[in-house]
């Protein structure tokens, strides 16, 4: 793709993603964008700019085909807070459902609890939580942002007071990263718990 046509969504199994920044308030050593790719399966996700709601809107397609949209690609969703909105209020008018996957930073990025905004057209959150200490989560994820880790934290126990199905994540096979112990902070939250295995993504 080039620069006038980036690859704003792409399609996985049953499922539409939406990719609507290329920013991100991590730069995990682990993340493919970080070691020479921008894709996934066969779609180029680079953007050189923030994508407008328009242009996404006029690529949703017919909402009865898909199980659900994704907000989902190499960047962190909610860096473009507005457009998701705007975009996500259109899944629901036609009927769709709509999950974010997110670094959970959004809070601490856009310093207010924007739960309440993603709560009016967010069906479900997947929230990577990635590391059981603030120790192994600096040396994976490497937030730009301080604080990071107490914040991702603080909105993985507010997320499920909003947001019904809240699905958070860890990588079986960071190097120090205890997986049971994930699984504990997530479950004494209320949200579900999901494994996922390094190097497998989409």
């Amino acid at each position: 793709m080039t620069d006038n046509q980036p690859t704003l969504v792409y399609d996985i199994r049953d499922s539409r993603y939406l990719n609507i920044t290329g920013r991100c308030t991590l730069q995990c050593q682990f993340c493919p964008k970080h070691n020479g790719s921008k894709q996934v399966h066969q779609y180029q996700l680079d953007l050189s700019r923030q994508p407008k709601a328009e242009e996404l809107i006029a690529q949703l397609g017919e909402v009865s085909e898909f199980n659900e949209y994704v907000f989902c690609g190499y960047g962190e969703p909610t860096l473009n807070l507005t457009t998701l909105l705007e975009v996500a209020k259109e899944i629901k008018l036609r009927g769709g459902k709509v999950r974010v996957n997110t670094d959970g930073l959004g809070n601490l990025f856009h310093r207010r609890n924007i739960l309440p905004e993603l709560a009016t057209c967010v069906d479900s959150l997947s929230i990577s939580l990635n590391a059981n200490t603030e120790a192994l989560y600096q040396q994976h994820c490497r937030p730009k942002l301080a604080g990071a880790y107490p914040a991702l934290l603080e909105f993985i126990k507010l997320a499920p007071q909003y947001i019904e199905d809240v699905q958070i994540s860890a990588i079986n096979g960071l190097e120090g990263v205890d997986i049971q112990t994930c699984r504990e902070i997530v479950e004494a939250t209320g949200a579900t718990f999901k494994q996922r295995e390094l190097d497998i993504v989409g």
